[in-house]
């Protein structure tokens, strides 16, 4: 009898178990998540979308700032809200997809082979995989608490231009027009609100109807007034996962982060001067470039066919609830150019023979001869000579 009481003690812990890891999973379906790239994305209720990766183009020549934005997204959600918070009116426009090839093209790694002498995993006599080293102004006082300064349809984006002076007012106008948000979002718009920036709310979908939202979506190209180069991450704070920003600055000079906002230290992977308008193609400022290319034109578009000091930027967010602030871009100290080189290491081989294989064979070869000599010269030590001639000794006779 007890060990029947046992057993049903064990299924009973076993369903509960069972029974826990599926609300939790239900749970998790159910919640709309944040997903946070620049500025906020809210999906429809019981339904998820989280943002992989969040890469920008950033354009300042001093008094205006162009923003070219591509989120990478995955999830269950058919549709969701984006709100981007901007210190002046924007322009909203599509942008161009082949801007990013361009620019990934004009900053990758320059790829660079470094011989190693002695054999490795996959090398011969081992076995084993081998490896690779590695626009307008602001809001008045008496303007209403949400004023619509905008709205147009751009491709599968509905876009509302809005102007704020108070975060419930502009949560309640976004939810009257479908853009369901959480109170926790306009308690973090409200620092916005107090420097009366504006907003661009927009509505995403895919293209193919009710398929849900997934890889790269179409790229947004925002203009506006800015005194200095700004790039809006506060709101990124309310991700539920780790965010990751891929950073492009076209400006005069090169250009760094003031500070990390809550992230880990940003990465400069890329920095040099480069020439759209040169032969009809990008030229990068060590001279290597110079091939023509699909997005020529769009990076032409977006620096004015001008040169133009390019900085590529990376930064990991593995806590997105630390992000403090927005990134305020300033020039660095120098216009140094960079790099990033990608080391593939080789084997080093003369004639296609190992180096180390031949040194092994020509120490060898030495051993083997200095052992031979050194046995030649033990036998002309020991074989024998010619015996001496006798010695005669005269005898002078006395008287």
């Amino acid at each position: 009898m007890g060990r029947g009481w046992l057993g049903r003690a064990w299924v009973v812990r076993a369903l509960s178990l069972a029974l826990l890891l599926v609300s939790t999973q239900l749970g998790s379906l159910i919640s709309p998540a944040y997903a946070c790239g620049c500025g906020a994305m809210v999906p429809s209720r019981a339904t998820e979308v989280a943002v992989d990766r969040e890469t920008s183009v950033v354009a300042w020549d001093g008094r205006t700032e162009e923003i070219v934005m591509r989120l990478t997204v995955r999830g269950d959600a058919p549709e969701a809200a984006w709100i981007m918070p901007v210190p002046h009116r924007a322009d909203v426009e599509l942008g161009d997809p082949s801007l990013f090839s361009e620019l990934d093209a004009l900053t990758a790694p320059v790829p660079t082979t470094r011989h190693y002498f002695w054999p490795r995993s996959g090398d011969w006599p081992f076995t084993g995989p081998g490896g690779i080293a590695d626009g307008a102004g602001r809001p008045s006082a008496a303007a209403p608490p949400v004023e619509v300064v905008g709205r147009e349809r751009l491709g599968p984006f509905d876009v509302a231009r809005l102007a704020a002076t108070d975060p419930k007012a502009l949560r309640d106008w976004l939810d009257d027009n479908g853009f369901e948000l959480p109170d926790r979002l306009a308690t973090a718009l409200k620092p916005y609100v107090d420097q009366k920036w504006e907003y661009v709310a927009i509505r995403l979908a895919p293209r193919d109807g009710n398929d849900p939202l997934h890889g790269d979506l179409d790229p947004l190209r925002l203009r506006f007034a800015s005194e200095r180069p700004v790039y809006p991450m506060r709101l990124s704070q309310l991700a539920s996962t780790p965010q990751r920003l891929a950073l492009y600055v076209l400006a005069a000079h090169r250009m760094e982060p003031r500070d990390a906002i809550g992230g880990a230290a940003p990465r400069v992977t890329y920095a040099g001067r480069i020439d759209p308008g040169r032969d009809g193609s990008a030229q990068d400022g060590t001279g290597q470039g110079g091939s023509a290319r699909d997005g020529a034109e769009a990076l032409s578009a977006m620096t004015g066919g001008k040169p133009v000091f390019v900085t590529a930027i990376e930064q990991w967010f593995p806590r997105p609830e630390r992000i403090d602030g927005d990134h305020e871009l300033r020039a660095a100290g120098a216009d140094t150019p960079y790099r990033t080189l990608v080391y593939r290491n080789e084997l080093l081989t003369v004639g296609g023979i190992p180096a180390w294989l031949l040194s092994v064979l020509g120490a060898a070869l030495l051993v083997v001869i200095a052992v031979v000599w050194r046995r030649r010269a033990r036998r002309r030590r020991k074989r024998p000579g010619t015996p001496p001639a006798p010695v005669t000794a005269a005898v002078t006779p006395t008287r």
